[in-house]
């Protein structure tokens, strides 16, 4: 697998929520990241597809809650989110794409 391969598997998609606009202020943008991608896959797919420095990456996993339907019981997916502060001056503007 390519490296930009990798860098497209490690970036899931940009987590839109009143809480990252309010984090986007303070120059930190929030994204829903593969499982197994560890803090500098994170950072080095970041810099390189949106041309940008990268200061620090937080990293939270969030356990599928179970939930039921018509009495089947089911289970929402694990997730991971990444929390990325940039240096100052740089920004993503996540309503563009790639």
């Amino acid at each position: 697998m390519s490296v930009a391969a990798r860098h497209y598997d490690a970036i899931v998609s940009p987590v839109i929520t009143e809480k990252s606009t309010i984090l986007s202020e303070n120059n930190q943008v929030v994204f829903e990241v593969a499982i197994d991608a560890s803090k500098p896959e994170i950072k080095d797919a970041i810099e390189a597809l949106f041309s940008v420095t990268v200061v620090a990456v937080n990293t939270i996993k969030i356990k599928g809650k179970t939930k039921r339907f018509r009495g089947i019981a089911g289970r929402r997916k694990d997730v991971k989110k990444a929390v990325v502060t940039l240096k100052d001056g740089d920004t993503i503007d996540i309503a563009t794409g790639l």
